[in-house]
């Protein structure tokens, strides 16, 4: 039997013991077996608009930069001075041909040449000058950039799995190529990141947690929107710990008429591009978590990237963006904007409920003792895995633990997912196929 989960499948039961959460020793292993063996979202293409932009970011614990070089290419580096280790970039984004380090003077430019060293003399002829550092691998889908520090996991592709097709979704509702607005919320919890992993694709949780932002839509509105996808929401496993529940109805604040039309003739055209079965599963709802650390949820609020950092076993920092199709029109874009801003951003009517659920979790385990086990079993019961079943959250877990102790634990069986989750995109021209990838 495993220390960190027990599964039952005569009951059946799987729980997680609390010490996952808890334990420094749990959380300096998961560094290096899950976090030292996964690839790891770092940040979205469009960040980067011009030669020579960047953003700073903490992958892993490790500072990071991401630049788009002279050249357009997107490039990755250690963000620290290869000489005595001081922070090259220190703001979190910017445009520079070179990035010099305040502490000594050493000047290297965006593709991580070194270019500028004081009193370079004083180094003899034969001294090698060093370029920046970079993880071991690199390579992004759809404009999502991932960098892995191991340099013989598989190739990206391979590694994302029935998550590329979720990807797909969520790009493909833009003709132009869907963009991260400006800015970012970055807010923390004082709970363990693998909290925050579950809340993200818990889909039970809506009505008792969140019951100010409901109360706000039918004060403001006398209903809450609601519209058929096409099919009842699944949770479905993606293959390499990956999962999502998708389909069902959207839900959020009703749009006005103007906006309502403005996206009716958005999907009308993406119809004739994608055809129906393709545009009808776009339509719906989708929230993903690549594992271990990356979430993207597409409801009526807007499309939220949100990369989890673990900094503790009980502290974690989120940082987290918008993707928006930058063609909408201007009634939509609004209210997709102020929908987003009104449930997801940190001083919303739904992420300050997580945190807090969160919190109080992280607190309780101080009685891990006398309550050592969390349950994890709805819907383990019957092969029809709703939304609202804990299916998902388990098949995440299965490859946690599988990194974690390099035992597979035993997969449990999955009705045929309907034909509406079969609906695949219509093949594009050569030169779309080529602006898509």
């Amino acid at each position: 039997m495993s220390d960190y989960i027990e599964v039952d499948e005569e009951m059946p039961r799987f729980r997680v013991h609390r010490t996952v959460m808890t334990d420094q020793t749990v959380f300096e292993a998961e560094r290096d077996r899950v976090f030292g063996h996964s690839w790891l979202y770092i940040g979205h293409e469009t960040e980067l608009r011009k030669p020579n932009d960047f953003v700073t970011r903490t992958v892993a614990g490790r500072p990071l930069i991401l630049a788009r070089n002279a050249k357009g290419e997107i490039k990755v580096w250690v963000n620290s001075c290869p000489h005595r280790g001081a922070m090259l970039c220190r703001e979190p984004k910017g445009n520079a041909r070179f990035l010099t380090c305040f502490y000594h003077g050493w000047s290297f430019n965006t593709s991580g040449q070194s270019v500028s060293i004081p009193d370079d003399e004083g180094y003899g002829p034969g001294f090698e000058r060093p370029g920046l550092a970079a993880p071991a691998k690199v390579d992004s889908y759809r404009g999502f950039v991932f960098v892995s520090f191991d340099p013989d996991i598989v190739d990206l592709p391979t590694y994302l799995a029935g998550a590329k097709e979720y990807l797909d979704l969520v790009s493909d509702q833009s003709e132009v190529g869907m963009k991260v607005l400006e800015g970012t919320h970055e807010y923390s919890a004082k709970a363990n990141w693998k909290l925050l992993v579950e809340n993200s694709y818990d889909g039970y949780h809506l009505l008792s947690t969140h019951q100010r932002y409901l109360e706000m839509i039918l004060a403001a509105h006398g209903k809450v929107a609601a519209a058929s996808a096409g099919a009842e929401s699944r949770a479905i496993n993606l293959g390499g710990g990956h999962a999502v529940i998708a389909g069902g109805s959207l839900f959020g604040r009703p749009l006005s008429e103007a906006a309502k039309a403005q996206k009716a003739e958005r999907f009308q055209r993406f119809r004739e591009m994608y055809g129906d079965s393709w545009v009808d599963r776009m339509a719906g709802t989708r929230n993903l978590v690549i594992f271990p650390n990356l979430v993207v949820i597409d409801l009526v609020m807007g499309v939220v990237i949100r990369k989890i950092e673990p900094v503790s076993p009980d502290y974690l920092e989120v940082s987290a963006w918008h993707l928006a199709p930058p063609e909408e029109g201007e009634e939509l874009h609004k209210q997709r904007l102020d929908n987003f801003l009104t449930f997801w951003g940190p001083g919303g009517l739904a992420s300050p409920d997580d945190v807090e659920a969160l919190e109080t979790c992280q607190r309780s385990y101080a009685a891990r003792g006398e309550l050592p086990w969390s349950d994890i079993s709805r819907g383990m019961h019957t092969p029809v895995k709703p939304s609202k079943s804990e299916y998902q959250m388990r098949t995440w877990w299965r490859r946690w633990h599988e990194l974690m102790t390099g035992e597979a634990l035993p997969e449990e069986p999955q009705a045929p997912l309907p034909d509406f989750f079969a609906g695949q995109r219509r093949p594009q021209p050569a030169s779309a196929a080529v602006e898509a990838k």
